[in-house]
């Protein structure tokens, strides 16, 4: 499947994390079901639905250093797993996280999403 085919999986995924980057709540949120589901990986929930989703990311986009970089991407069926390195602010400052992200897309949208979070590495301050 082309990545310039507008119904696959991937472009949704891609879109948020376009959107994502440029702290774009609404074209984030047109990525995302209004009855989508949200865990930490395996099976904590979240955030259920567009509106808790939207409360979550609403301060997230707030973050001076946020940034998600795209390390690899595959998709199985609609099925789409990134794994990423994630820079945030950190309560304890600055820092880097791997993330990997599985999106399971209905309709062009995306329907759940499990993210599994490496440790937080801060970046060295000013010595």
């Amino acid at each position: 499947m082309h990545d310039h085919d507008r119904t696959a999986p991937e472009c949704p995924v891609r879109q948020q994390l376009d959107a994502y980057n440029a702290r774009d709540i609404d074209a984030f949120m047109r990525c995302w079901a209004d009855d989508c589901l949200y865990y930490a990986f395996p099976d904590q929930l979240l955030a259920a639905g567009a509106v808790a989703i939207r409360e979550r990311h609403v301060a997230r986009f707030r973050e001076p250093d946020l940034h998600g970089r795209l390390l690899s991407r595959v998709r199985v069926g609609n099925v789409v797993v990134d794994h990423e390195l994630v820079t945030r602010t950190f309560p304890e400052g600055p820092g880097e996280v791997d993330v990997i992200a599985i999106y399971e897309v209905e309709g062009g949208r995306i329907a759940k999403a499990w993210f599994k979070m490496g440790a937080p590495r801060l970046h060295a301050g000013p010595a």
